[in-house]
């Protein structure tokens, strides 16, 4: 009986944490379904055809050196106000010296808005520049070029809001207090529990997140396909008077 405890408790423990990695993740559903913020990420991305930029749009000097020098790809997330749930998000790439938008599609962030301080449960999406190195979720790998990770202990627990089932179909890891190279469920939070954790880009419910950013399945889609490791992508993300600070 002592030796099949052992596997048996690991195996326990196992699953335990793998569920308070969900739980902790954001998105989920603890206050109540869909807000009056409905459906605005419902709709497939907007191609872009703009020109290119030395910077990146909208985001100032504080943040810009903050985006490493061999990144190739940043996804930016424009917040609508400091304590606004709606966004927007843009894909950029480098050409040469000069980024060009790739593609945009409308998002939602925390609940409650932006901080420049995270603490876990405050409802607000940290502020800042992060890499984007780990994929994974619910659903088979679509392509994606990030390692992605498919486990069904990815799946939201059926006694959140229904709404929220699919969340985490598919996720990305956003390298807030996170080890990279370990799956996006992985609970590890080497800064600490206070500071939060399990903060991804998911998709999109219909409102406002804990403290991730969310997006149709096709935005999840396309970015799983395009976001490239040789690229080094990296998220900036904030409210717009943050970014351009």
């Amino acid at each position: 009986m002592r030796r099949n405890g052992a596997p048996r408790a690991a195996i326990a423990l196992a699953a335990t944490t793998t569920l308070l990695a969900v739980l902790a993740a954001c998105g989920d559903g603890r206050h109540g379904g869909p807000s009056r913020h409905d459906g605005r990420t419902g709709a497939a991305g907007k191609a872009a055809d703009s020109p290119a930029h030395r910077g990146i749009p909208g985001v100032g000097e504080r943040l810009a050196r903050r985006i490493p020098a061999d990144a190739g790809q940043v996804v930016a997330v424009y917040g609508e106000g400091r304590d606004a749930p709606d966004s927007k998000v843009v894909l950029y790439t480098k050409r040469g010296s000069a980024w060009q938008e790739t593609r945009s599609w409308p998002a939602h962030n925390g609940k409650k808005g932006w901080t420049a301080d995270h603490h876990e449960g405050d409802r607000r999406s940290p502020v800042g520049v992060f890499t984007l190195t780990d994929a994974g979720g619910v659903l088979p790998d679509p392509g994606a070029r990030l390692p992605y990770t498919r486990d069904a202990s990815f799946a939201a627990p059926r006694w959140w809001a229904e709404s929220h089932w699919h969340d985490f179909d598919y996720v990305i890891a956003i390298d807030y207090n996170r080890v990279k190279g370990t799956p996006p469920n992985d609970p590890s939070r080497p800064e600490g529990d206070s500071k939060g954790g399990g903060i991804w880009l998911h998709m999109d419910h219909g409102s406002g997140t804990s403290a991730c950013v969310s997006l149709s399945r096709a935005a999840m889609e396309y970015l799983l396909r395009t976001l490239d490791p040789d690229r080094h992508p990296v998220v900036v993300m904030g409210d717009r008077a943050d970014l351009e600070s």
